[in-house]
């Protein structure tokens, strides 16, 4: 029985990773919950996963949770961090969005949790940090994105030294046939309607923008210890291959599956075994074609910023992703375009200094001048 921890467990990882403990009761217990703001949904998950303890980050009413059950509920700034190191955890789910995993990710690995993670953002920004960490403290950190848990397996048909390149793979979001002119003014619905995939708002706008792959490269960079000149991607409509893997000799091993994230959270939470399916298999069958294009950088400029980041290195990657999160909030917000997006990202990385060598601290510090910088583009 592996206990598990899940920080931010009402948003669409946490839930769907509750409905894969839901199917194997017998393998996993639910030890803590923490979520950021959704009471109401944290209550119901209390009611029926029993954790040993919960936590809202902001609790705006009074949580409603059951009478009779006696776990302990905790609220404020700290309750991620708190979660985080929970004793008796074997594993810490990181499902949270956006810098405020860094810390609590960084503070479970000190404390020998295991981790799955979801949160792009804290491999990074300080994706060394965090390898280094995992290694000193002999923890596992395992990818519950769908194309980093494909590349892990992928990486099993040989030795790593033998690796040519990483392949991985992108809708092309919903504005892949869009025309070119109508793309700045596309509205945060627009953005939202994902064409395969049922993700959050702000992974779904990244997604959009496909600077959710310049993240995923920097991610894989940090993961399997690839240079970032060799790691590539492709537009994949279909969404069936999750990622690739090319050897020395040609060959290219791929993972295949269904559009359901419960296939790689699940694989995250019991590697290296694998558990009876927790979606519909994949009808090999009923696949008409599998398409894969070269990504259009005029279409997606903001993944070949990432990419410019990525190749910067220091702490400029940190910087835009921190930079990326202001500016999708306020696009959700409908306080700036879409078209301004890629826009303000280069204004903003051009009033960037990166710092080559970095702690922790820099990280934070640098965090603080991306917001700010962020806003001060958008005049707020």
């Amino acid at each position: 029985m592996k206990s598990i921890v899940i920080l931010g467990s009402t948003g669409s990882i946490g839930t769907q990773c509750l409905d894969v403990i839901r199917q194997h009761k017998d393998r996993f217990r639910v030890l803590g919950l923490a979520a950021g703001t959704n009471g109401r949904l944290l209550a119901k998950q209390v009611e029926e996963f029993r954790p040993q303890v919960c936590g809202l980050v902001e609790a705006k009413e009074p949580l409603p949770l059951p009478a009779n059950w006696d776990g302990g509920f905790l609220s404020g700034p700290d309750v991620l961090s708190t979660l985080a190191t929970l004793p008796g955890a074997d594993m810490v789910v990181v499902a949270t969005v956006g810098a405020t995993g860094l810390d609590p990710t960084l503070q479970a690995i000190a404390s020998g949790k295991d981790i799955a993670i979801a949160n792009k953002e804290v491999l990074v920004m300080a994706g060394e940090l965090a390898i280094a960490e995992a290694r000193k403290h002999a923890v596992r950190l395992l990818p519950i994105d769908s194309e980093h848990s494909a590349v892990l397996q992928c990486l099993t048909a040989g030795r790593r030294e033998d690796v040519q390149s990483i392949i991985l793979t992108a809708s092309g979001g919903p504005f892949r046939r869009w025309d070119m002119e109508r793309i700045p003014y596309a509205t945060p619905e627009d953005a939202l309607a994902h064409p395969t995939w049922d993700m959050g708002p702000k992974i779904t706008i990244d997604s959009a923008t496909m600077f959710n792959k310049g993240l995923e490269i920097i991610e894989a960079h940090h993961l399997f210890d690839l240079p970032v000149e060799r790691i590539r991607v492709l537009i994949h409509p279909q969404s069936i291959v999750h990622s690739m893997v090319e050897y020395c000799d040609g060959s290219v091993i791929a993972q295949l599956g269904t559009t359901d994230m419960r296939t790689p959270i699940q694989l995250a939470l019991s590697y290296p075994e694998r558990l009876s399916a927790p979606a519909e298999p994949l009808d090999l069958a009923q696949l008409a074609e599998l398409e894969f294009l070269e990504p259009d950088m005029e279409r997606y400029p903001c993944l070949e910023l990432a990419r410019d980041a990525a190749h910067t290195g220091g702490t400029m990657p940190a910087f835009l992703s921190v930079v990326n999160e202001e500016l999708v909030a306020a696009f959700l917000g409908h306080r700036i375009g879409f078209g301004a997006i890629p826009d303000l990202m280069a204004q903003a990385m051009e009033r960037h200094t990166p710092i080559r060598d970095y702690s922790l601290q820099t990280i934070h510090e640098t965090d603080r001048e991306a917001r700010m910088v962020a806003r001060g583009l958008m005049g707020g």
